[in-house]
């Protein structure tokens, strides 16, 4: 039997709706890093239903490293400028600014790469790992927020500065 203390303290880790995290702690037997997978996964499939969606709104982010000597900015859309405002889009944001300073990557995704040029997996930054967690990739990074802000999110553009390059 599922305990409303288990749903609520997966509901704080994950983000996601009462109902779900119920769903997901009853499919694994009240186990809760199984229910996190069960959760994890619905987001992945959720983010391939949406990913055909239009995203006209979103922001801006920019990050500074200290001491000024390394900036990057992103640019991350979404669908509606409701979800653009909320703390866990401005937060992923921040988060994909700061990878984008950290490893500069070239290209947001493989779409973006020229036909002729060749490149490695380190200079698309949807399939980097990511810098906080390298279990993920900023891929599902995505993924994951597209499952728990229920909107398609896509990076759009992105740049690195740095003294000196």
């Amino acid at each position: 039997m599922v305990t409303t203390n288990a749903i609520k303290a997966l509901r704080e880790q994950t983000g996601a709706g009462i109902m779900d995290c119920k769903k997901a702690l009853e499919q694994g037997d009240g186990d809760v890093e199984r229910a996190q997978e069960i959760l994890r996964e619905q987001g992945i499939a959720s983010a391939a239903k949406k990913a055909s969606r239009d995203t006209e709104e979103g922001i801006v982010e920019s990050y500074i490293h200290g001491g000024g000597r390394v900036g990057a900015l992103v640019e991350l859309n979404c669908e509606t400028d409701f979800v653009a405002r909320t703390g866990d889009f401005k937060e992923l944001a921040h988060e994909i600014a700061m990878q984008v300073a950290a490893m500069s990557p070239k290209y947001v995704s493989e779409d973006d790469v020229p036909k002729e040029e060749d490149v490695s997996e380190d200079e698309i930054l949807i399939s980097q790992n990511f810098i906080r967690d390298p279990a993920l990739t900023i891929n599902d990074l995505i993924k994951e927020a597209i499952g728990k802000l229920g909107e398609n999110i896509q990076i759009r553009r992105i740049a690195r500065f740095s003294l000196g390059e």
